[in-house]
Order: C-alpha cells, then structure tokens, then sequence
C-alpha cells in the first residue's frame, strides 16, 4: 500500500546534548532539535520528531537523520508506529535518502507495519511525505 500526504512543521526546539568526554569541533557544526509535525491527506495525524543534523546555513549543505514517533492514520488504519529518515543536501536538491519503518513500532490497527517511504520539497516549500507499507503479523 502507499499512502501520502503533506505536513508542516509545527515547530522546532533546538536543545542541547551532553556528549561525554572533549568537544570535537569540525568545520559544520552538529545540533540537535525536537519537533512537533501535522500531517494532512491519506496521512493524517501528528508526529515527535529527535532531529539531528550537521549543516552550513550558508551554503544548504548538509546531512540530517530523523526518528519520528507518529500518531495517526494511514488511509483508514489508526494507530502509532516509529520511522527514521535521513537525506543529505549540496545546496539544492537531496540525495542519499533513506526512509524505513521501524519494525516492531506499530500500534493498533497499524500493528505490525513495515516498509519505506520518502520526503520531497516542492519548488514553493510544501512538505511531501510518502509511505510504502504492508501491515500483517
């Protein structure tokens, strides 16, 4: 099955991480953030999302990976599950994408999902989001 859909971010809270041992500075620095999305059309629903990233504001170069906790419905099944995502972007466009359903995460009628997906960006900023899926035991 696929269901997709677009959201908004909600919003985004840069926090901060205490990471044992020295700083290890490099030339893009890392920051983390928690994030709240509302997801509309054959998703709907609302997610937590941990984002991690490193990335140079100045030029959109960077990489980012994602764990969402998601709430909600794909089509007509209603429940919760786990997905993980990261992209990478050289100013424009992304590459090396990967998107997976966290097997084992689902709840109710979404209770054995598994499967894909993917994010896209259109030319005036909408979120796209996409999800390859089978549910079953």
């Amino acid at each position: 099955m696929r269901a997709s859909g677009t959201f908004t971010v909600e919003e985004f809270t840069p926090t901060s991480v205490e990471v044992p041992g020295p700083v290890v500075e490099t030339a893009v620095p890392v920051g983390v953030a928690t994030m709240r999305k509302r997801y509309e059309g054959e998703v709907v629903g609302v997610s937590a999302t941990l984002f991690t990233a490193a990335y140079d504001q100045s030029t959109a170069t960077g990489t980012y990976v994602a764990m969402e906790s998601f709430e909600g419905t794909l089509h007509d099944l209603s429940g919760t599950f786990n997905f993980a995502h990261s992209a990478t972007t050289l100013g424009q466009g992304r590459e090396a994408e990967f998107f997976v359903i966290v097997p084992g995460s689902g709840t109710g009628a979404l209770a054995g999902i598994r499967g894909t997906g993917g994010l896209a960006v259109d030319a005036d900023g909408t979120h796209r989001i996409r999800f390859d899926y089978e549910v079953g035991e």
